[in-house]
């Protein structure tokens, strides 16, 4: 039997699938963590220089500078105000030029070495770094630090759900996307929790990290995608998967029999590959339009998240309702994308159209304009449907591609537009 009828007849959203999809979902709640730590830790609290000269050394601007806020951070740590201001910017620089290295890298690499290995490696070094930047004794060492859990951050989650999306049957694909990026929305809030809670940011960055360790040790427990096997001609293996599937969803008896894959079965042809997306027609179409709706996406997405320690009031809560406004968006997604009449494509116009009124309207709103008609809540409305948005842009395009080249272009594409996003924001 063909492998979908194969998921069909083991269950396709099983007991099984459910708990690999649980986990791999909420492993978003730390890739979250990581992905804005330097929302808080790279926070600037408000200072005073007791002199009318600025000091143009470090050492000297250190006797000089006292800060008044409660919190740590790396600014308060290092010193990096006034002409070194700069260097906060240029870590989340850093973090997203490794994004757009590891999702590049990553995605070739779980098409040819499977998901499971290259999503291990991924977690294993995103947790060093991590307590390498929790207790780097320099800026330069926090620095590459950050850089480097950009890489392995990036490219590891962006694998874990294509993972997700393969374990379970096509009719649940808009499901489980929609629940995994609904649940690092969650990890936004909570992130902005354990901040309210530390104040000191080397611990905060301690415990931000700790929870990779428990979801690393647990990850050595799944199974390989049964699809990605199936994709590869390893069939036998791919059966052996899908045993275990149907044994955790109750069906003990079943006994199952996958066909070769057509794709394998071709000698003459080179293997595929990133390339293929723009040697056929149809793929390179695709491509640049999907290209520049995740552009879209992550330029407005993380400039909107990434400014939450810009605005006035309270950082932890202003990080927090960045993250808890997403919530909403995802039983919208649900709604109207199953709909025949609005379907992927639709949905996915509207609330582009919505986000983009959105922000042009709060450039032209006074500070004071009111409660429901104030620029911060019109960026929350904005936050809100882009993140809708995203999430559809995130399942279209798994439905669009083949198993062979689904994670080499998600990866791709997310890790290239959210480092262009962040670069145009720190110009």
């Amino acid at each position: 039997m063909e492998l979908d009828g194969a998921l069909g007849a083991v269950g396709e959203f099983g007991r099984s699938q459910r708990r690999l999809a649980a986990f791999l979902v909420l492993l978003q709640v730390y890739v979250a963590c990581q992905s804005m730590l330097i929302v808080l830790v790279g926070a600037v609290p408000q200072y005073h220089i007791n002199q009318e000269e600025i000091p143009a050394s470090r050492d000297e601007l250190a006797k000089h500078t006292q800060f008044t806020d409660n919190f740590t951070s790396i600014v308060t740590e290092w010193y990096l105000i006034k002409q070194e201001a700069y260097k906060v910017s240029l870590v989340s620089s850093l973090f997203f030029a490794g994004l757009l290295i590891g999702n590049i890298a990553f995605g070739p690499l779980s098409d040819k070495l499977g998901r499971k290995p290259v999503y291990l490696s991924g977690l294993f070094f995103d947790v060093i770094f991590g307590y390498a930047a929790a207790f780097a004794p320099s800026y330069e060492i926090f620095a590459m630090s950050r850089f480097i859990v950009g890489i392995m951050n990036g490219g590891m989650s962006l694998v874990s759900f294509v993972l997700t999306q393969e374990y379970v049957g096509k009719s649940f694909w808009s499901f489980t996307g929609s629940l995994t990026n609904l649940t690092f929305a969650v990890g936004i809030a909570v992130y902005a929790l354990l901040g309210y809670y530390i104040r000191q940011w080397r611990y905060l960055a301690f415990v931000s990290n700790c929870p990779g360790i428990f979801f690393f040790l647990l990850s050595l427990l799944l199974p390989e995608s049964p699809r990605w096997l199936y994709s590869q001609g390893n069939t036998i293996e791919a059966e052996r998967v899908l045993q275990y599937l149907a044994l955790g969803n109750g069906k003990e008896r079943l006994t199952i029999k996958l066909k070769p894959c057509a794709g394998t079965m071709k000698t003459d042809e080179s293997a595929p590959n990133v390339l293929s997306l723009v040697k056929h027609p149809v793929l390179r179409w695709r491509t640049v339009i999907l290209m520049y709706i995740w552009y879209v996406c992550s330029l407005v997405y993380y400039g909107l998240t990434l400014n939450a320690g810009e605005l006035g009031g309270n950082l932890y809560l202003n990080v927090a309702l960045y993250g808890l406004v997403e919530v909403p968006a995802f039983p919208l997604c649900m709604f109207f994308i199953e709909k025949p009449w609005s379907g992927r494509r639709k949905t996915m116009t509207s609330f582009l159209i919505f986000a983009g009124f959105a922000c042009i309207i709060t450039m032209l709103l006074p500070e004071n304009a009111g409660l429901f008609f104030s620029p911060t809540s019109l960026a929350l409305c904005g936050k809100m449907t882009v993140s809708a948005a995203f999430n559809i842009v995130y399942i279209y395009t798994s439905e669009l591609y083949p198993t062979v080249l689904r994670a080499g272009f998600e990866e791709m594409a997310v890790g290239m537009n959210k480092w262009k996003c962040k670069s145009r924001e720190t110009r």
